[in-house]
């Protein structure tokens, strides 16, 4: 069974910076894609960000791109979500999911989910 533990999230006023990290556990698939996804209060789970196994692709939602980086270190089987120039439209739970894939495309089935961590951004 995989385990997902994410961490990192608080409170951070607008313009802050926060680094979210997701460490994996158990026995997982050979070249996972790993990814970040984001629920704000009383809208729908969306995505954010993934990266390949490699670390060579990276892929992000548009609203977060040039803010945000996505970054993993296999040896530590944990994946970073680097958050600059923080909005409080920001806000949400932020949760890290792990795929059986190489590359992500919209609507990929995520295999593991972790519990998720709250991040708030003050206005």
């Amino acid at each position: 069974q995989v385990q997902l533990v994410e961490s990192g999230g608080g409170l951070v006023q607008a313009g802050g910076s926060l680094r979210l990290s997701c460490a994996a556990s158990g026995r997982t698939f050979s070249t996972p894609l790993m990814g970040w996804f984001r629920q704000a209060p009383g809208k729908e789970r969306e995505f954010v960000g993934a990266i390949s196994w490699s670390g060579r692709s990276t892929y992000y939602a548009d609203s977060v791109k040039g803010r945000f980086t996505i970054s993993r270190d296999n040896a530590k089987n944990t994946v970073y979500l680097q958050m600059n120039s923080l909005k409080p439209e920001d806000t949400a739970v932020y949760f890290c999911a792990l795929a059986n894939a190489n590359i992500y495309y919209s609507g990929i089935k995520m295999n593991y989910w972790g519990k998720g961590t709250l991040v708030t951004v003050s206005s």
